[in-house]
């Protein structure tokens, strides 16, 4: 079997002088849901901005299975099979949902037919397969968030990063959402980093999870050793929540 990584290695981010991230460094392994979670402006975007090659790295570097490709642009990294949702969907408004799901595939280097395969697959996985030909600006808000993750899925990645899938989302949606992001690594062969401030969903997920705050990690570990750590509570979870 091969085993595939994702390793961060002392990643710092400065802006202008201002420390966005500081010195982070954590490794997401094959068939693993890693939660990222703090407060908010701790620096969880950003980081997911780093791997996914829309914002360089200051210091430090990220290896995918043993390869530096921190110094690719965004396209490549998406090719090489990191792939990642936006906290705004940003799909195209005036394709269909198929399109926006093929195109994707085919931008990240799958032959047409693979792409409209693949999406085909993943529509009837969503459940949407009767959506297929709506246009995207049709959608409700938690259809459009659910086909963000299905677009993401669309070029067959090692890494899917979902940066804060759950927000707005109302209890059903999460309930079927955990279902989803529960099902990806075994139905798809991809391991996930989920960014989330929804507690209920991050507990119930995760394998593991890693707690920034002003841009450092304070604490990693598995859910209950997470929710459990003191300096966790002091700066995120509050003594009700843990």
């Amino acid at each position: 079997m091969t085993f595939t990584t994702l390793e961060l290695r002392s990643i710092t981010v400065r802006f202008d002088g201002v420390v966005a991230l500081k010195d982070v460094s954590f490794v997401l392994e094959s068939g693993r849901i890693f939660g990222l979670i703090g407060p908010n402006g701790a620096g969880k975007t950003t980081l997911v901005n780093v791997i996914s090659g829309f914002q360089k790295p200051s210091e430090g570097e990220i290896l995918l299975d043993g390869a530096v490709i921190s110094d690719r642009a965004a396209h490549t990294i998406a090719r090489l099979g990191v792939a990642r949702t936006f906290q705004a969907v940003r799909l195209f408004r005036d394709f269909t949902v198929h399109a926006n799901l093929h195109a994707y595939g085919v931008g990240c280097g799958l032959s047409s037919r693979a792409a409209r395969e693949r999406a085909d697959a993943i529509l009837a996985w969503l459940g949407l397969s009767h959506m297929a030909e709506w246009r995207a600006d049709g959608l409700s808000y938690g259809d459009e968030r659910r086909i963000g993750i299905g677009r993401a899925l669309a070029a067959g990645p090692k890494f899917i990063l979902l940066d804060e899938p759950a927000a707005g989302m109302n209890e059903e949606e999460c309930d079927e959402l955990m279902r989803l992001i529960r099902d990806i690594p075994g139905r798809f062969g991809c391991s996930v980093l989920l960014i989330e401030h929804n507690m209920r969903v991050v507990m119930n997920v995760c394998d593991r999870i890693a707690v920034i705050d002003f841009g450092r990690k304070i604490a990693e570990g598995t859910p209950a050793a997470v929710s459990a750590d003191p300096a966790v509570r002091a700066a995120y979870l509050g003594e009700e929540v843990a």
